[in-house]
């Protein structure tokens, strides 16, 4: 049996907070998770509990801490990937918190940002973001104008606000500093990710006042020791960021698909960062000398729109039944998915989900996951339309279990589609960067691969949504 330290990734999502034990080969060893409420208190206000936050990231630590065979051969070191454009704030002397977490699919901004449109080309320009209320800036603003605790710290200059990975790291750490990664940094709409630090002139235009913000640490760096052990955390990342390298290295030509809460597509573009009016670009990896880029598309809502349907549509046991609905071949209607959003390309708020077209509702269910597809398919087109190409799609997330939404990926992108065995992407790649990117972690089992058939009513289906979409948004 190996005597070889493992590698601790604490994975920090909207949902969960969970803890993961990789050996030196990158296989699990043990696992702990706790669930996390989510609590919607209108269309556009979402918010958590960032106590609960606190109290489940020191759960599953101590939990996993006390495995035997992790008791026995230690920890060598950590990485933490978090759910990004969340924010909280909290008294950078004791971290308690001050307020609110306004969760990253909260939009109660969105009408106060409209003030910021002429600006909208130079905020994009420097931070590879667009306008959105989804980001950081307009959270942190409405933060400091609506909270009286927030105010009252900001007088007494004990006040610290940034991205959720702030907080988490001033408590998970024993230095307990306000310190905060490239990536989550990255996603506040106040950082320039030329110059990897917040930008003057964007903390300007958005009155976000700059003494509370964390210190910008690279993605990989010494953050400092965890609280319940002698654990240096080597590695900070945003969710998505992570997953990028739940492999290891990305494979050339390969775009990382990601089915959770919200759906993402990535693109990795290398030490280049390719700017994009309608995409996002971002930092997958950084450290004090260079930088890796990727090209993202979004989809607000995936798994939030499974939910919100499973609710809307009575329909409890949708998921379960899925898997079934989608090998059925009654063609579905269009389901005009607008949940949390348009993101990109279009960036809109959108009118309220609707059906078109006639369905049983078992129908519905597979016109909303075609719906998510159609989605990613409209950010890979404007990719591949900006002279990117992809070959090969590598999909992970809770949705992607479901082998016919992986087979209809296959059809329409025309793009092989590869779902690992390996489900933890995000962690096993914030895992993989703490450990020093090492060269032998390769799968353990072989994972699944849908090629791509012929499937002329899945297409003309796509084309009659883009069709309907823009009726719907112009």
């Amino acid at each position: 049996m190996s005597s070889t330290p493992f590698t601790l990734a604490i994975d920090q999502g909207t949902h969960a907070t969970r803890a993961l034990v990789f050996d030196h080969e990158g296989r699990v060893e043990t696992s702990a998770y706790r669930p996390l409420a989510l609590h919607r208190l209108s269309a556009d206000m979402i918010e958590q509990d960032t106590e609960e936050i606190r109290v489940s990231l020191h759960a599953v630590v101590q939990e996993v801490l006390e495995n035997p065979a992790v008791r026995k051969r230690g920890i060598a070191q950590a990485g933490l990937a978090m759910q990004r454009s969340s924010v909280a704030a909290w008294d950078r002397e004791t971290g308690e918190p001050l307020g609110p977490m306004l969760s990253w699919q909260d939009r109660r901004v969105a009408g106060w940002l409209q003030r910021f449109q002429p600006e909208a080309g130079q905020i994009k320009d420097l931070t590879g973001l667009p306008l959105s209320p989804h980001y950081g800036a307009g959270k942190l603003r409405w933060l400091v104008d609506n909270v009286p605790a927030v105010q009252q710290a900001m007088t007494t200059g004990r006040l610290a606000y940034g991205p959720l990975a702030g907080f988490v790291l001033f408590h998970l750490l024993r230095e307990r500093l306000v310190q905060v990664d490239h990536a989550d940094a990255a996603r506040t709409q106040l950082w320039n990710i030329d110059d990897r630090d917040w930008d003057p002139w964007l903390l300007d235009l958005f009155g976000v006042p700059p003494e509370p913000l964390p210190h910008c640490q690279p993605i990989c760096h010494h953050y400092g020791q965890l609280s319940a052990a002698e654990i240096p955390l080597m590695a900070v990342n945003g969710d998505q960021n992570a997953a990028v390298y739940g492999l290891g290295n990305p494979l050339p030509n390969t775009g990382i698909v990601n089915l959770g809460t919200g759906a993402f597509i990535l693109l990795p573009t290398g030490v280049e960062r390719v700017r994009h009016p309608a995409l996002l670009s971002g930092l997958n990896n950084s450290d004090a000398l260079s930088g890796e880029y990727t090209l993202e598309g979004t989809v607000n809502g995936a798994g939030s729109a499974v939910s919100w349907a499973m609710e809307t549509w009575q329909m409890p046991d949708m998921l379960a039944q899925l898997p079934a609905w989608l090998d059925r071949p009654e063609a579905p209607p269009l389901f005009m998915n607008t949940i949390g959003g348009l993101g990109s390309p279009w960036w809109q708020s959108g009118p309220e989900p609707t059906i078109v077209g006639e369905g049983q509702p078992w129908q519905w269910a597979v016109a909303l996951i075609e719906s998510i597809l159609f989605l990613l398919q409209a950010n890979l087109d404007t990719m591949m339309a900006a002279g990117l190409s992809a070959e090969r799609l590598r999909v992970g997330g809770g949705l992607a279990r479901l082998d016919g939404m992986c087979q209809r990926m296959a059809d329409l992108t025309g793009c092989v589609v590869y779902r690992p065995e390996e489900t933890e992407a995000t962690a096993r790649g914030v895992a993989w960067l703490a450990a020093g990117r090492p060269d032998h972690w390769s799968e353990i089992q072989q994972g699944k691969t849908f090629l791509p058939q012929p499937n002329p009513a899945l297409r003309d289906r796509y084309q009659q949504f883009l069709v309907a979409l823009k009726a719907i948004i112009d």
